[in-house]
């Protein structure tokens, strides 16, 4: 274990010494959940992620609609 990890456990720790039993208890089972699940391929989630936003419009479109959407002020700055 690193150094890193030994600290974050021990800070961990010390936030779970106020719970209840039964807090705990349903902690454990969470975390051993946790450990049995399957874990999810990085790059699958990151693949997974493309698409997310749907629309009609091309990508020109869009474009054009978020650089008209711009506002710009002036602003005279004093130093």
């Amino acid at each position: 274990m690193s150094y890193t990890d030994k600290h974050i456990v021990e800070s961990y720790s010390g936030l779970f010494e106020g719970l209840s039993s039964t807090s705990k208890i349903e902690l454990i089972e969470n975390l051993s959940k946790s450990l049995k699940g399957k874990k999810k391929d990085k790059e699958e989630t990151f693949y997974k992620s493309f698409g997310a936003f749907a629309s009609d419009k091309s990508a020109e479109e869009i474009i054009k609609i978020i650089k008209s959407s711009r506002k710009f002020r002036k602003k005279e700055l004093k130093f």
